[in-house]
This record gives structure tokens, sequence and C-alpha cells, in this order.
């Protein structure tokens, strides 16, 4: 008798399952992965291309700005220079920048008189020495009147420049003198023994390693740094004998590096007398309006030291100590 297979009867064989056009969705795949790989290599080509493009334009704005002077304020006025915060190179009261701003000053026919105005608590001797050389060379070529005025603090480097100026005049309350020089750092030697820590310094020249915190300081060392700093001082003292003259009454505590207020500062010929500026621009320049000459890193300045920065920042940093008058 032959078996009948009817509808409703399921078939005992396994179906076979494929996945049909396999191989098209794997060249798909790789055709996708290798768009988008082609798409972030050309958004980073336009990024970078884009980061020149504002690098160059910060470039030409920068030269414009620079470019622009107060060479055409021609009516008569007190011109201002700026002093505030750290003196050192690279901030706002480099030498650089005060130079530029102050031969600015100088230069501009309309003004009857030049300003410093002063709030710093001190910095670099050499960027205060430049600028107190650079203020006695344009005060000879040009003629004109230089007044130091002093808002809360001019101390050590900061002095250091307002000696140069033909008067200094001070608030009754401000921070003025310091008079000296320091190099300041730290020594871990004794905690480098307690902790079992065995400093690898390796140098060719023995005082190679000099002022590293991480190695002792011979006597020999300490009595060079000493001297150098006690010259550093003299010069110092040589610049405010220069600028102060027969107005200075010298007590034993006068280059010391202590500071006074400029009610005392007064009294014992450090200032002139008080006065802010306002007072100097009606009563002392006669020149009563005020134009602002201080150089400054614009925002086009900063983006470019940034860019630059970021572009080809060294890595690796020596630890130095530098004298500083503060």
């Amino acid at each position: 008798m032959s078996e009948i297979n009817t509808p409703d009867r399921p078939s005992t064989e396994p179906e076979k399952v494929t996945e049909p056009h396999w191989e098209r969705a794997t060249l798909e795949r790789l055709m996708m992965a290798s768009l988008d790989e082609q798409r972030t290599a050309r958004r980073w080509r336009n990024g970078i291309r884009l980061a020149w493009l504002v690098f160059l334009a910060a470039l030409v704005w920068l030269g414009m700005e620079r470019g622009t002077s107060n060479a055409d304020i021609s009516r008569p006025h007190t011109a201002v220079v700026e002093i505030k915060g750290e003196i050192a190179s690279g901030s706002e009261a480099s030498a650089e920048l005060v130079i530029s701003s102050l031969r600015s000053a100088f230069e501009d026919e309309g003004a009857k008189a030049v300003v410093i105005l002063i709030n710093s608590p001190g910095g670099s001797p050499v960027q205060a020495g430049i600028i107190n050389d650079e203020i006695w060379r344009l005060k000879k070529l040009h003629k004109k009147p230089i007044y130091a005025v002093v808002e809360e603090t001019c101390a050590s480097a900061a002095y250091y420049i307002a000696v140069s100026a033909d008067q200094i005049f001070v608030d009754k309350a401000s921070i003025v003198g310091s008079i000296g020089v320091l190099m300041d750092g730290f020594g871990f030697t004794g905690l480098m023994d307690k902790l079992g820590v065995e400093r690898r310094l390796m140098t060719a020249g023995q005082n190679k390693g000099f002022m590293d915190p991480f190695s002792p300081q011979t006597e020999k060392q300490r009595l060079f740094a000493q001297s150098m700093l006690d010259q550093i001082h003299q010069q110092f003292i040589g610049a405010v004998k220069a600028g102060r003259g027969e107005r200075l009454k010298e007590t034993p505590e006068t280059f010391s590096g202590l500071f006074w207020t400029g009610q005392q500062a007064v009294e014992i010929g450090l200032a002139d007398q008080l006065g802010n500026l306002d007072f100097v621009a009606r009563e002392v320049a006669k020149a009563p309006e005020i134009i602002d000459y201080t150089r400054r890193d614009n925002v086009a300045e900063r983006l470019v030291k940034r860019f630059g920065a970021s572009m080809g920042e060294s890595i690796g940093r020596t630890m130095t100590a530098a004298p500083t008058l503060r």
C-alpha cells in the first residue's frame, strides 16, 4: 500500500537556511568604512587649514594694531604709561611693552608730560634696569618731564623704575621701598635622606648643579650666590642715589629691604609729595586731559602666542632660580 502525504502532515526533512547576497553586504560595509575614513581625514585637513587661516588673520590684525600709534594726538595732554603687576619678561610690565609705550608717549608732540602709573610689588632687576636706562635716555632726548605716580605699591624693581622719574608722587597709604634683592628656593636633601631617596644627578662641571633643590649646597656656592646678590644690590642702590640725589635722607635702614608708607616715604626722601594721577596732570603737568599710551597684549597677540605654544611646546623644563627685586 502506498503512503499518501497530506497537507496537514509536516515534512521530517530539515529546512536549509541561507543568507542571500552576503558577499554584497560585506562589500557595502567595507565601502562605508572607507568613506567614513575619507570623511574623517577631510575634516582634519579642513580643520588644520582653518586653524592656519585664523593664525594668519591674527597676524594681519596684530600688524594693524601695532601700526596704530598715538602720533596723531596733537592736542595738549598728559601721557600715561601703566606699570602694573610683576615686572618680568613676557608680562604686561615687561621692558619690551613698557619701553614701547614710553617711546610713543615721549614722541607725541601733544604730550606735555609723561606719567608712569605704578602698582607693582617688583620683579626682575634686569627688566627694571632696562626700563630705568631707557627713561634717562628719553628724558635727555626729548627734554620732556616724567613723573611717577604710585597707587597701592611701588616696591623693589618697581621703585628701581620710579627713581628715574623727575618726581615721585604717592598716596599716604602707598607701600614704597624694599630696596633689596632676593633669591629664593627650597632644599629637600634632609627629606630625601629620611625617605631613602637617592638623587642621581650627572653634570659636567663641578658647579653645574648649583641651586639644584635636591642636592646639598656647599659653603663656596652659598658665598658665590651672596656676592652676586650684593653686586645687584649695589646696582640698585646706585640707581636710587642717581635718581633721588640730595632729596634722599639716607639712614642705615634705607637700603636694608624695608618698606614704608607713602607718608613716611616723603619724609625720608624716597618720594616727593602726596598726589594722584589727576592731581599731577592738572596741577603739575598743567595738562588735565589724560591719554593712556600703555601697550597691552590684545586678543590677536594672545591667540598667536597660544597657537605657537600649542604647535611647539617644550616637554622638558629645567628648574632654575634667578635674582628678584621684591
